[in-house]
């Protein structure tokens, strides 16, 4: 067993109810703006400095953290796994407090700031989750997964915006995302979007051909058909 049984039985009961359990908790250190435990939920516990974080989780989960795990290195690795447990099964406060636990254990762990820039990708606006997965890229330039969720970001900005700089940013991260995973089908699907807004449609087409063998369920079928009212797919698979 990976981790000891006493981290279900002792760590998580500190993690339940991350907003509940101290409602009341205020952090203030010298020099430093208070904090409450809103900040639990808030990614990257609200840009607070990690000694501000440190003392809003609290000492008695700290020392649970050194005694349960070989390293904070490994805990990190854990929360965040767990983190993006609870985002499949649709519990995204739990998930930001367990990618933000994530991040306060290891600074370095790229899942944390993924993690957190997937949730806030459904903001009304991507820049929260361009800024925080553009810090996870910073740590891993050649992560074809944060490649690909930052190059689609980039897209709902683009189609915000309108402004050829985003949609020049994003193509980019995309076609970096494919090379450095050719076998990424939703990074294909989103290439092929920005071959769509550039009017290339051969390439958007020969782009979801792609992302469409590795995946058919990354197909997004209402843009085939704006694809199919500029060009008729070449292949003569779609209709």
């Amino acid at each position: 067993m990976k981790y000891p049984l006493y981290v279900a039985l002792g760590l998580f009961a500190l993690l339940a109810q991350p907003a509940e359990a101290q409602r009341k908790t205020k952090v203030k250190a010298k020099g430093e703006a208070a904090v409450t435990a809103a900040n639990r939920l808030q990614p990257l516990f609200g840009g607070i400095s990690q000694t501000q974080a440190q003392a809003l989780v609290g000492a008695a989960f700290l020392a649970d953290v050194e005694r349960s795990f070989t390293s904070k290195t490994e805990a990190s690795r854990f929360f965040a796994t767990k983190g993006y447990e609870y985002l499949t099964e649709g519990k995204a406060d739990t998930a930001i407090y367990r990618f933000n636990l994530a991040w306060l254990l290891d600074p370095k762990n790229t899942d944390a700031y993924r993690g957190l820039g997937v949730i806030a990708s459904r903001n009304p606006t991507p820049d929260e989750s361009i800024e925080l997965l553009g810090q996870g890229l910073a740590l891993a330039p050649n992560d074809a997964l944060i490649l690909s969720d930052l190059g689609s970001s980039y897209m709902i900005r683009y189609e915000q915006s309108k402004k050829k700089k985003d949609l020049t940013t994003g193509h980019d991260y995309l076609q970096r995302a494919v090379a450095a995973d050719p076998n990424n089908a939703v990074a294909w699907q989103q290439l092929a979007r920005s071959f769509y807004f550039q009017e290339k449609y051969a390439e958007a087409w020969d782009a979801t051909h792609k992302g469409g063998n590795l995946s058919i369920n990354s197909v997004d079928f209402a843009f085939l058909s704006e694809l199919m009212a500029k060009m008729p797919d070449p292949q003569g698979k779609f209709k």
